[in-house]
């Protein structure tokens, strides 16, 4: 018997069912980098506040969320604690520096633009823009 292949797409004929998983942190971090290259389908969408960070979701894959946020100059975000999850990210223009707190100490290092990182984990973080321009981050997580 030949298989017939114009069944692709349709339930499986045996009766299983496709298990939906989430994206992995490779899947989200080439979506973050495929989204970098092309700034027109995303960038009209950026908006910028000289008060505070605007953070503006986008369209992503099927489980994840995919957003841009927008840093104006100067800012020093607040020290906050992330858990659980994982996100990808990367600044894209501007300068941003991580201020991490941990049992070793603080620690402020700059960010390099267009370098897709990876966070994971519990961990106690701040960002600050110390530049004379905004800095624009993309970021995608799963869930």
């Amino acid at each position: 018997m030949v298989p017939d292949l114009t069944m692709r797409g349709q339930d499986d004929p045996h009766g299983r069912t496709a298990v939906t998983r989430p994206p992995t942190v490779g899947q989200l971090a080439a979506h973050v980098r495929d989204l970098a290259a092309r700034p027109a389908g995303w960038w009209r969408r950026a908006a910028f506040d000289d008060g505070a960070p605007v953070r503006t979701e986008l369209d992503g894959p099927d489980g994840a969320r995919v957003w841009v946020t927008t840093w104006p100059p100067g800012h020093r975000g607040a020290v906050h604690g992330e858990h659980a999850g994982t996100t990808v990210g990367t600044l894209l223009a501007g300068e941003l520096a991580e201020v991490v707190i941990s049992a070793d100490g603080v620690t402020e290092r700059p960010l390099r633009p267009n370098r897709v990182r990876v966070h994971g984990g519990d961990r106690t973080h701040g960002l600050i823009n110390p530049g004379p321009a905004y800095a624009v981050t993309l970021h995608a997580s799963a869930g």
